[in-house]
Formats: C-alpha cells, sequence, structure tokens
C-alpha cells in the first residue's frame, strides 16, 4: 500500500481497525479533523476515505455526532419468521428484551385488520425494543388475537419475548410480510437511538392459524443494520 494513493491509505488504515475488532461496532471514528492532523492532508482526502468506508458499510455517518462503526446487517431471508434472539446471539452480542407497554384492548374498528384478528374477542397490545450489546435493535409493535391465544394475557415476557412465545404455544400455518421503509419520526428516533428522519426498514407481518388471525406486528429496525433476502431458482 505504500505507493497507494493517501486517501487509499487511510481507508485501508481505518478498515483493518475496524475489521481486526479494535474498533468495534459502535466505536466512533476520529472526526475528520483529527483525521487531517493524524494524516497531515486535506479535508477532501480525508473525506474521500470516509465516503468509500460508508460506501462498504464499515462505518455509518450521524448527523452531529460523527461517524461510528457499523453494526454487521443480519441478513433474513424473506420467506422465514426470523428469530432476533438468535441472529443476534449468532454474532457474539448480547441479547436483551425490554416491554415498554402492555394492555388489553378491544379491536379499533377504524384501524384497518382489528376487527378481524379479534374475531369477536379482546387484543393484547405490547410495545417492546429488541437490544443488541445495550444498543436498541428493533422496535416491535404487536397486537395477538387472545380468541387464539388465550393464555398469552397471563404469559411472563421478562425471560421469553412475546414472538418466542406464540412460536411455542400457538404455531401458525400461514404467514404474511410486508416490507417497506420508512424516516424515523420523533417517537421511533428516540425509541432506536436515532436521528430523526433517518432510514429504517420495516416489516409488517401477520400470521393465521388454521384460518384464525393469531398475531399482527410491526418490527422497525435501523437501516444500517437489517436488511432481508431471498434466493430464487429457475422455474422448472
Amino acid at each position: 500500500m505504500g505507493g497507494a494513493p493517501l486517501h487509499q491509505r487511510i481507508r485501508a488504515d481505518i478498515e483493518g481497525r475496524i475489521r481486526s475488532g479494535a474498533w468495534p461496532p459502535g466505536h466512533r471514528v476520529p472526526f475528520e479533523t483529527e483525521l487531517m492532523g493524524q494524516y497531515g492532508c486535506a479535508r477532501m482526502t480525508v473525506s474521500k476515505a470516509m465516503a468509500a468506508l460508508v460506501e462498504a458499510g464499515l462505518i455509518v455517518r450521524r448527523k452531529r455526532a460523527g461517524s461510528f462503526v457499523a453494526r454487521p446487517r443480519v441478513h433474513a431471508p424473506v420467506l422465514n419468521i426470523p428469530d432476533i434472539q438468535a441472529e443476534i446471539e449468532a454474532r457474539g452480542e448480547a441479547y436483551a428484551f425490554r416491554l415498554l407497554a402492555r394492555a388489553v384492548r378491544e379491536a379499533d374498528g377504524a384501524a384497518p385488520g382489528e376487527l378481524e384478528l379479534a374475531a369477536g374477542g379482546g387484543l393484547l397490545a405490547l410495545d417492546g425494543v429488541h437490544d443488541a450489546d445495550g444498543r436498541p435493535f428493533a422496535l416491535e409493535r404487536r397486537l395477538v388475537s387472545l380468541k387464539a391465544a388465550p393464555d398469552i394475557e397471563a404469559a411472563d415476557f421478562s425471560q421469553e419475548t412475546p414472538g418466542a412465545w406464540l412460536l411455542e404455544h400457538v404455531a401458525w400455518t400461514e404467514a404474511e410480510s410486508r416490507i417497506s421503509a420508512i424516516n424515523a419520526d420523533a417517537e421511533v428516533a428516540r425509541l432506536l437511538a436515532l436521528d430523526e428522519g433517518a432510514a429504517c426498514l420495516v416489516v409488517d407481518r401477520r400470521t393465521w392459524r388454521e384460518g384464525r388471525g393469531v398475531t399482527r406486528v410491526r418490527q422497525v429496525f435501523p437501516g444500517e443494520a437489517y436488511d432481508l433476502v431471498a434466493r430464487f431458482g429457475p422455474r422448472v
């Protein structure tokens, strides 16, 4: 690398620290002015190196805060229901789930799909955050039909997530996922420790058991931390 342009050497130095683990996910990268002094170069040279690292997915920039080492993306197959806890722990990170709100209520007739999900019974509304190494990883807002899963009303979510409880107690026979993107509003930004307006990936999922609605959940992920993967083959 001795004869490489300086911006490539700066990028290689930073990338080496990231890939070696010396700079773990969430580590703040020195400000551009600090790097300018360290390498004795112009801002344009540093900016070029930083832009390449952002494009490679190795660092993320946060408004007014600086640049940070990106967390590895979780790749979830589109056709499966991912186990967030298992995927976080597989990366060697500590997993935790924080239940933010829990309430039993009637279906809202003005809200699309709620009457169908409730099927004449009540709904359990659950809001929570999945954490990876103490940092918010996903915001989850879930509705569960108490007709389909009556025992969930008494479930203890201090040791088990609502999703894990449902997978163990009410096996689904049909599922639908819808993927979209949003910009974080003030509440989502606060709960996920993001800048307001940051890009987020949203997964809206519904499950049924023998034609009866079981749950409807919306999971919101920071755009830097999650993607969905599908692999297809030619028709035979």
